[in-house]
């Protein structure tokens, strides 16, 4: 089944510097990876977004355009496209400096969603993180509501200011999915599936908290559940959570639980279904750190996954 989805948040440019040295440039931001990631699924995705009209925002164009992703109007601008400096370590592991702006263009969203995600900078820095909220609040109801809050630790002053943003997004969404290094830094020393029992009681259907290579922690009406994650040889993590957060909502378009009609089935979701959906966010996860950048899969492998 393919749905339509709209996803609100940044678009940049990752410059990657790796552990040997080697510089490049991938298409990045969160919410972008997680549109071009529901894209080459074979969804049909919306992004509302800002980049300048330079040549970063032509790479941005040109690679959205290559999975199917249509640009709100408004997208582009005169001011320069956003850049995010990456450095890996020597196991792939990605820390992030940021140059960007961030507010939302004036854009009337579709009436027929089927999901309205956001999340990270895109749910974090104001103008664009307090329309954005606004966006997730008017929609709950009519359609089912997402959000990573893949916190950036730089663009708050402490972890309280950034945990009462993330709470706030958490009561307009149905679905959550979070990581651990998130709650570690908003909540040290707090149990991680406590904290997803704890933000599923406050509204979301199912919070999913990813915790790399040991698989995801997940909770929904009927319950909790752990889910492993394969074996794999790592070449960097850059995207992974993304392609996870895409998987995710892929499988629960093709579980035919997505819409303002599949609310109610969203919100009785049985444990066997809970752990089929997640094994499908990790396994996308899992191709994508096999190689290099934001390169999630396509359906087709992740079908063969």
């Amino acid at each position: 089944m393919s749905a339509r989805a709209v996803v609100v948040g940044e678009a940049l440019v990752d410059v990657v510097r790796s552990a040997d040295g080697r510089s490049s440039e991938h298409a990045g931001g969160s919410p972008m990876n997680v549109a071009y990631g529901l894209g080459r699924l074979g969804h049909d995705v919306s992004l509302l977004t800002r980049m300048g009209d330079d040549e970063h925002g032509r790479l941005l164009r040109e690679h959205l355009a290559a999975a199917g992703v249509h640009l709100l109007p408004g997208a582009v601008d005169g001011g320069r496209t956003a850049v995010a400096r990456a450095e890996l370590d020597a196991e792939g592991k990605a820390t992030y400096e940021f140059d960007l702006e961030w507010a939302v263009p004036p854009a009337e969203l579709p009436q027929d969603l089927d999901v309205l995600h956001t999340g990270s900078i895109g749910a974090a820095v104001a103008p664009g993180a307090d329309t954005a909220l606004e966006l997730l609040g008017a929609a709950r109801g009519r359609t089912t509501t997402s959000y990573d809050p893949n916190v950036r630790p730089a663009f708050f002053d402490s972890p309280a200011q950034a945990l009462a943003r993330v709470e706030a997004f958490v009561g307009v969404a149905d679905v959550v999915k979070a990581s651990d290094e998130d709650i570690a830094w908003l909540l040290p020393g707090a149990d991680v599936a406590d904290v997803a029992r704890e933000w599923q009681s406050r509204g979301p259907a199912l919070v999913v908290v990813t915790r790399g290579g040991s698989g995801a922690v997940a909770v929904g009406p009927s319950g909790s559940l752990t889910v492993a994650s394969p074996r794999i040889d790592v070449v960097d993590t850059v995207g992974a959570g993304d392609a996870f957060m895409s998987g995710l909502l892929h499988a629960l378009a093709v579980a035919d639980l997505l819409g303002r009609d599949a609310l109610p089935a969203l919100r009785r979701l049985d444990l066997g279904t809970l752990e089929s959906l997640v094994a499908t966010a990790v396994r996308s996860a899992s191709i994508t750190v096999q190689r290099a950048g934001a390169n999630p899969p396509t359906r087709a492998e992740l079908d063969a996954a």
